[in-house]
């Protein structure tokens, strides 16, 4: 087989077991879904795209080995993947620092990640905190926020940019605790939640922790009496994993929502939803909108570079765009590898997400990165 007769190939790292399998597994759906497009159109300039599929398993050390495999025996010519903001640390390593391999991270993150190498398809503090926290205080009139959280760094950056946000309209933070990952036990704070007045409560805390507690604040009362909840990576997939009567209210920013009606958007969820009838969702706070973007920008980075070679791919791909996608149109901004998207505020609402609040295309607003 020729260079020219190569495949493209494409890997995909992301959880297909573990605590976060519920997301992985419907990020490998639309990774299919879109790699199937584009191989019944003919390809990619002519060549079959290849899709190699490794699972993390909601575990970094898992995640670092998978990804090794993908640029070391696959060959891939870029890796897409990675939730939690470690995991995409692990891939890192292999991918970039070792193997100098084209990386794209879909989820939504804390932002801050600056490459050549990384680019970066969903959204940052700037596209959810800073349009969404001041409309949720006009909203509400809420003024005292509580921050119970992981211990990780998107929960400790985002926690910062709420402070910032929330202080600068002459609100405050009346609680901020963090745990491990695993914790399960929030009797304490919850009854600190419930003494301290707060009036909205920010959540940061994720699986396995997330489940038990929301039903402990439930069950304290904290809606009953007036409570706002928010949790800006809270989508319909999350919603399947507690009781609706626990998130009822609740509020979240991201850059889809099922609820989002533009034409693009429903007839795309409703071909992933006939092709995964009773799988996970096709949802954005579970990486596939940034999936699929990540996809379609690189397939026309590919296109418009006229090649596979890495460099002419990262040159086309630092001013990509699709003009469909989930949630709208998108488009990288030159310099920062990072994507300026349509964002939504949405409701929980008996046991689904109701959009609220169509924000309009948002900046990343990331630093330039070098290539020194």
């Amino acid at each position: 087989m020729t260079s020219i007769d190569r495949p493209a190939r494409v890997g995909l790292i992301t959880d297909q077991t573990g605590a976060l399998s519920f997301m992985g597994i419907a990020n490998v759906n639309v990774a299919k879904m879109v790699i199937d497009d584009i191989n019944t159109t003919g390809g990619l300039l002519g060549r079959l795209v290849e899709l190699y599929v490794e699972d993390s398993a909601t575990d970094d050390a898992v995640a670092e080995t998978a990804a090794a495999r993908l640029v070391r025996e696959a060959d891939v010519d870029v890796v897409i993947g990675g939730i939690y903001s470690s995991t995409r640390q692990a891939i890192k390593r292999p991918v970039v620092d070792e193997a100098e391999t084209l990386y794209i991270y879909p989820e939504q993150y804390e932002g801050q990640e600056s490459h050549p190498l990384i680019f970066c398809t969903g959204p940052v503090p700037a596209q959810q905190i800073d349009p969404f926290i001041p409309w949720l205080m006009e909203k509400t009139g809420a003024r005292k926020f509580y921050l119970p959280s992981a211990d990780y760094i998107w929960p400790h950056v985002l926690n910062n940019k709420v402070r910032d946000v929330v202080t600068w309209r002459g609100g405050e933070i009346v609680g901020e605790k963090y745990f491990p990952l695993d914790h399960t036990e929030y009797a304490q704070v919850v009854e600190d939640i419930m003494a301290s007045g707060a009036e909205v409560v920010f959540n940061t805390i994720v699986p396995p922790g997330l489940t038990p507690f929301l039903a402990q604040l439930h069950e304290a009362g904290f809606t009953a009496r007036g409570g706002t909840i928010v949790c800006t990576y809270f989508d319909e997939n999350f919603l399947n994993l507690v009781p609706a009567e626990h998130v009822e209210g609740l509020y979240g920013c991201l850059d889809y929502y099922r609820d989002v009606r533009d034409p693009f958007s429903v007839e795309l969820l409703n071909r992933y939803d006939a092709r995964y009838p009773g799988s996970a969702m096709f949802t954005a706070g579970s990486a596939c909108s940034g999936t699929y973007r990540a996809l379609k920008m690189w397939e026309a980075a590919v296109t418009k570079a006229g090649s596979l070679d890495q460099d002419e791919v990262i040159a086309a791909l630092d001013h990509a765009s699709i003009s469909e996608g989930p949630g709208g149109p998108a488009e990288m901004v030159p310099g920062q590898h990072h994507v300026r998207m349509n964002m939504y505020i949405a409701r929980s609402q008996g046991g689904t997400f109701t959009v609220v609040e169509n924000l309009g295309r948002i900046d990343p607003k990331e630093r330039e990165v070098t290539t020194a």
